[in-house]
């Protein structure tokens, strides 16, 4: 384990690599120069941002095969041009990153800057924190406008607090976010093709599921290519909703109280869910594939090109999963569980509004004054819009009266597919103040003007969510540990419940199981990192 002492040395290091690679006397520059004379380049206020020319490689991840398209957009080509800082882009994958991280943890090629809290996050950084800058001096130094985004909003501040009191990477807020992350999308076309309506409690929903299956809900003449429901390597665990199960943090864990939670793989209503969704894989109404193909799979039975297939899903809009299907598709309130009540997977303040790790500043850069006052360009409204959305004059339409418009995505095309094309989208640095968000008017007709609709089906139903905290590094060593071998014994377990059924018989032995594997001690790391997060 990581001691407070061992924690020292790691800040020590940090601080002599980055006095030796980014301002020491001791280290030269590539042109010859020493770094203090680079640290002299850098102007900070206004442009251009550095005197000579600057380069820095900055790293980033996207999903999928998304590419690197948003390079292309005008605010970051004007940046570059303006500040004299030029930026080598280093596009990465999350289907492979996992391995490509591995090896830059351990001993590849540093960029100088990181971007986007899927690329590296808490455990990454703690446990490497002589490869990371503290940001402290450089944001108080070169960083106005996030200097200024934490005196608005200190939960910037809080949410990126490090146990050691520094802070190594920078937050970010969101504008216009909804309070639920997924909601129940359900095909209308097919409940009218049967004449039904739309469910709206757990025993409704079992119906009509199990008429998609057994009607020919699709019109086509074929009684058998309906799926209901489908998955890939798991059936979502949105439909657990009904059942008091929302899981927005990834901990598995639900709020009872300010102070209190519950772990729901260990909970009544967990185990009640399951054996809803084995009487469904029983019925024929859950996809027999859905814990065997991948994401791909599962897309190309969605959008199959000749015929609408899947009747249900939890998303975040139609558009975002059906592809040419989707105008058969509409999002419906959240299902009402046994006990009469609706619970949606979200955050009151903003799903993912406020996160950390969304740049990181190595101590591999050379020019760290550099970063920071580029990554400070950010942090204003108008360039926070752009690198969430998209271009001004192209996705982003600017008024005479001051405020800001989406323009509708081209034909063929979803709006939030169209917004990753020419932005970051949800990575990376970005502040919009309240000030500023009251000046975005969004449509209430596509993309997140839509899903600002849609959520305010669901927003009284939003359970409040475990909080990001950061866990001290003895405790986020012993936590990965457990949670290895934990989250995939629950896993399996709840697949082989579904599946073959049996939970009741094997309940107790499965929880005590879990305590064996140490859950116990998992649960009390949540608790001290909950408290150490709100006394902040």
């Amino acid at each position: 384990m990581i001691n407070k002492k061992m924690i020292s040395i790691l800040l020590t290091a940090g601080m002599v690599v980055s006095l030796a690679g980014c301002g020491g006397d001791s280290k030269k520059s590539k042109d010859g120069g020493d770094n203090k004379q680079e640290s002299a380049n850098v102007n900070k206020e206004g442009m251009p941002i550095v005197d000579d020319p600057v380069t820095l490689t900055v790293l980033t991840t996207r999903w999928g095969n998304m590419g690197d398209s948003f390079e292309d957009n005008a605010f970051l080509k004007k940046l570059e041009k303006d500040s004299n800082v030029t930026i080598k882009w280093e596009v990465q994958s999350l289907n492979d990153w996992g391995e490509q991280k591995g090896i830059l943890l351990s001993g590849g090629e540093l960029p100088d800057v990181i971007i986007g809290n899927k690329t590296f996050g808490d455990s990454d950084i703690i446990g490497n924190l002589d490869m990371f800058l503290p940001l402290d001096d450089l944001i108080h130094d070169y960083m106005p406008n996030y200097k200024k985004a934490m005196e608005e909003f200190p939960e910037l501040r809080k949410i990126s607090t490090f146990p050691d009191g520094k802070l190594y990477s920078l937050a970010k807020n969101l504008p216009q976010r909804p309070m639920s992350r997924n909601q129940p999308i359900i095909n209308k076309k097919w409940l009218d093709n049967l004449g039904l309506k739309e469910p709206s409690t757990i025993d409704e929903l079992t119906e009509v599921l199990r008429a998609f299956k057994e009607q020919d809900a699709n019109g086509n003449g074929d009684p058998n290519d309906e799926i209901p429901i489908s998955g890939s390597g798991d059936v979502n665990m949105d439909f657990m909703n009904p059942f008091g199960i929302t899981d927005l943090s990834g901990y598995k864990l639900i709020m009872t109280g300010d102070s209190s939670f519950e772990y729901y793989p260990t909970s009544e209503n967990y185990k009640e869910g399951i054996k809803w969704l084995h009487s469904l894989y029983e019925g024929g109404i859950i996809d027999p594939e859905a814990y065997t193909q991948d994401e791909t799979m599962l897309s190309g039975k969605e959008q199959d090109p000749d015929v609408s297939r899947v009747g249900m899903t939890y998303a975040w809009t139609p558009d975002a999963r059906y592809g040419k299907w989707s105008p058969e598709y509409e999002a419906i309130p959240p299902i009402k569980g046994p006990d009469g009540k609706a619970y949606t997977e979200g955050d009151p303040d903003g799903v993912y509004s406020i996160t950390r790790n969304e740049a990181i500043i190595t101590t591999a850069c050379k020019n760290p004054e550099a970063a920071a006052r580029w990554l400070d360009e950010f942090y204003t409204g108008e360039a926070s819009i752009q690198n969430f959305w998209g271009p001004i004059g192209e996705v982003i339409e600017k008024h005479d009266d001051g405020t800001y418009t989406l323009n509708d995505p081209p034909e063929g095309t979803s709006a939030d597919a169209w917004y990753w094309e020419k932005s970051l989208r949800d990575f990376g640095p970005k502040y919009i103040s309240r000030e500023f968000e009251s000046k975005i008017k969004l449509s209430p007709d596509s993309g997140d003007g839509l899903k600002m609709e849609l959520t305010k089906m669901a927003d009284d139903t939003v359970v409040k969510p475990f909080p990001g905290v950061i866990f001290s590094p003895e405790a986020d060593e012993e936590r990965a540990t457990l949670i290895t071998d934990i989250d995939k014994f629950v896993q399996n377990k709840r697949a082989e419940w579904v599946t073959d059924g049996g939970i009741d018989k094997e309940w107790d032995d499965y929880v005590e199981q879990l305590n064996t594997m140490g859950l116990e001690k998992l649960l009390k790391i949540y608790q001290v990192a909950l408290e150490e997060y709100q006394e902040k």
